[in-house]
């Protein structure tokens, strides 16, 4: 790894670990009156969600520029200048040992052990990509799959603050959510491992050797595992959400035909 990928790994560590614990904090109090409110374990998950959603957009639409504009690397998915995808992958390998270091330290109010499985297979993948500079089309395509997390994390900020999970604004992210959960994790797959079976058998693909062969590989499957297995629970629970809104609308409009006012109705939705 060169010098210029150490520094940016270790400069994105160090800046995640900043917005956690200065930015973060200083923002959601000044502008989000509800953070006040929240128990000390649902402020490091805040915080943590916060710096989540600024490293998602900062990846994502860099890995979306790369993908229109880096000739090279679309020339030569294999082996094409790494030198953008370097960066890109440098500040997410930065992010995802910030992540380890602080899901470790809170294990017992946010540890997940899909998260951990997630990033320790992005990292062994990565680490080939800042290592020798390989795959570099197919190490930026997987962040593409960034651009869903802001509104994952949305919808955790709405409970968090107690808003109806029938809220115009709630409904509104659950079905982008999962709108967009799909079309950058899911509907992307057929394209991706086609563009990955044409590499099978050329001179590009036997070069790499077996080492990366199998970590682009085997990483590839376990993520989409993970992807297959959270876009299922997405899709129910904006179903749910979905179908308990309208239910609700039409105890509302019985209620209100029965008894002549608007009745207030409890949230029965459950995860």
């Amino acid at each position: 790894m060169e010098m210029r990928e150490v520094t940016v790994v270790t400069g994105s560590f160090a800046g995640f670990q900043l917005l956690f614990s200065v930015a973060s904090p200083l923002f959601s109090r000044l502008f989000v009156p509800g953070y006040r409110r929240l128990p000390p374990a649902k402020h490091t998950e805040w915080n943590s969600r916060f710096v989540s959603t600024i490293h998602a957009l900062i990846v994502g639409l860099f890995c979306l520029y790369i993908l229109w504009f880096d000739d090279a690397v679309n020339a030569d998915p294999v082996w094409g200048d790494p030198g953008l995808v370097k960066l890109n992958v440098a500040i997410t390998c930065g992010y995802l040992l910030y992540d380890l270091v602080l899901l470790a330290r809170n294990w017992a109010t946010m540890g997940d052990s899909f998260f951990v499985c997630h990033h320790f297979a992005a990292l062994y993948a990565y680490g080939y990509v800042l290592t020798q500079g390989v795959l570099p089309y197919f190490a930026n395509f997987r962040l593409i799959s960034e651009l869903s997390t802001p509104f994952v994390n949305q919808r955790w900020f709405f409970e968090a603050l107690s808003y109806p999970r029938t809220d115009r604004l709630v409904v509104t992210n659950g079905v982008a959510m999962a709108v967009v959960f799909f079309l950058v994790r899911i509907a992307v797959m057929p394209p991706y491992y086609s563009r990955v079976v044409s590499t099978f058998g050329t001179p590009a693909f036997e070069r790499l050797g077996l080492g990366p062969q199998v970590a682009w590989i085997s990483s590839c499957i376990c993520l989409d595992v993970l992807n297959t297995v959270w876009m299922y629970k997405i899709a129910r629970g904006c179903y749910r959400v979905l179908t308990g809104a309208q239910g609700k609308k039409a105890k509302g409009a019985s209620s209100n035909q029965l008894n002549h006012h608007d009745g207030a109705h409890g949230n029965s939705h459950r995860d």
